[in-house]
C-alpha cells in the first residue's frame, strides 16, 4: 500500500501542509514537530511522488507571479502584461497573492512551490535582501517593486523619486502652492511611499516652497477608502490645500469622491494627481492626471530576465533595470 501525505499527517497529528513543509525542506518548522513528522514518514515508509520531484530537473512551462494584492488595479493590469509576455515563451502563469505578509512572502522566497514552476516574478513588501537570498535548488527569481534593490536576484522597477518629483513639479507649474500628499507610510514595508515622499519634498524644496507636515497624510493601505479618508482629514483641518498628490491612483479616486461630497471643484478648487496610470483613471470624472509606468515594458523586461536566467542560471550577476514612465495629463490637474 502506497501511503499519502494525509496518512503521514494523521499519524503525526499535524496538518498536511506541515508534512509538505518537512518533505520540501522548509526550515521554519519546530524541531519537535519535524521529529514527529520524520518518525511518521519512517514508520509508514512514505516516499514522495517522484514525478513531481522530477519536474525540478526539467521544465514545467509554468512560471509564477507573486504580488501583494491582485485586487489593486495596478497589479491586475501588470499581471495581464506578464501573462501576455509569458505567452511569447509558451509559458503559463500562476498568480499568487501574498497580502504583503512576511510569512506568505517567505513561503514564496523559500521556494515551497518550486516543484510546480520554472521561475518566479516576485513583488515583495515585507522581506529584505537577506530574506531573499537564493539557493541553487530554488527556481530563478526576478524582483519587482522598490523593497529590494541590489539584492540577490534580477530586479525591474521605475525611478519613483524622479516620477514623484516630476508630478509635484507639474502641480507647482500650474501655480499651486499648498500641495498636499496622501499615502505616506513609515513602516519597513513602506519603501515605495518613502521614495514618492522623497520626490514630493525634493520638488517643493527646489521651488522654494516649505514642506508642511500638516499637508502630509499617512495611509496604512492605498485603497479608495483610504484616499477618501485622507482627503476628508485634510479638509477637516480648515486649511484647504489647492492641490493633492496621491501616491497611487486608487487613493486619488477616493480623494476625488471626498472633494465632490464637500462641494469642491476639481481642478478649479483643488487639483488632484495620482500615480500608476490605471485604466480607471481614464473614466473618472474628471479624468485623472497620473504618473503612468510603462507596465507592458516592465512585464516584458521581467520575463526576458527570467528567460535568460533559466537559460543560464549561473550567468551574469543580478541586473538592475529601470523602465520608463510618463506624466499623463488628465482633467484633474
Amino acid at each position: 500500500m502506497r501511503h499519502r501525505l494525509k496518512d503521514v499527517a494523521e499519524r503525526a497529528g499535524v496538518s498536511v501542509k506541515t508534512v509538505s513543509n518537512v518533505v520540501n525542506g522548509y526550515p521554519h518548522v519546530r524541531p519537535d514537530t519535524r521529529a514527529k513528522v520524520e518518525e511518521a514518514i519512517a514508520a509508514l515508509e512514505y516516499r514522495p511522488n517522484l514525478s513531481a520531484r522530477n519536474l525540478r530537473r526539467g521544465r514545467t512551462g509554468i512560471i509564477a507571479l507573486a504580488v501583494p494584492e491582485i485586487g489593486l488595479p495596478y497589479f491586475a493590469e501588470l499581471a495581464r502584461h506578464v501573462v501576455d509576455a509569458a505567452a511569447e515563451h509558451d509559458w503559463t502563469v500562476l498568480i499568487d497573492q501574498t497580502n504583503g505578509s512576511a510569512e506568505q512572502e517567505r513561503m514564496v522566497a523559500l521556494g515551497i512551490r518550486d516543484h510546480l514552476i520554472d521561475g518566479i516574478i516576485f513583488s515583495p513588501l515585507a522581506l529584505t535582501a537577506a530574506d531573499l537570498a537564493t539557493g541553487s535548488e530554488r527556481a530563478p527569481m526576478v524582483l519587482l517593486g522598490e523593497r529590494v534593490h541590489h539584492g540577490p536576484a534580477d530586479h525591474v522597477a521605475i525611478d519613483n523619486v524622479a516620477a514623484a518629483r516630476d508630478m509635484t513639479a507639474h502641480l507647482i507649474a500650474l501655480g499651486r502652492r499648498r500641495i498636499a500628499a496622501i499615502g505616506a507610510q513609515h513602516t519597513a514595508e513602506g519603501v515605495t511611499a518613502r521614495l514618492r515622499l522623497a520626490g514630493y519634498t525634493a520638488a517643493l524644496t527646489a521651488a522654494g516652497l516649505p514642506v508642511d507636515e500638516t499637508l502630509i497624510v499617512p495611509a496604512s493601505a492605498w485603497h479608495r477608502t483610504d484616499g477618501a479618508a485622507g482627503m476628508r482629514a485634510l479638509l477637516a483641518t480648515g486649511t484647504r490645500p489647492d492641490a493633492v498628490f496621491c501616491f497611487n491612483d486608487t487613493l486619488a479616486l477616493g480623494a476625488l469622491r471626498a472633494l465632490h461630497e464637500a462641494g469642491l471643484r476639481v481642478p478649479d478648487d483643488v487639483a488632484v494627481a495620482g500615480f500608476d496610470g490605471i485604466e480607471d483613471g481614464r473614466f473618472s470624472v474628471p479624468t485623472l492626471t497620473t504618473i503612468a509606468p510603462d507596465k507592458e515594458r516592465l512585464a516584458q523586461v521581467a520575463v526576458e530576465l527570467l528567460a535568460a536566467r533559466l537559460a543560464d542560471p549561473d550567468g551574469a550577476p543580478p541586473q538592475e533595470r529601470l523602465v520608463d514612465y510618463e506624466l499623463r495629463r488628465g482633467e484633474s490637474a
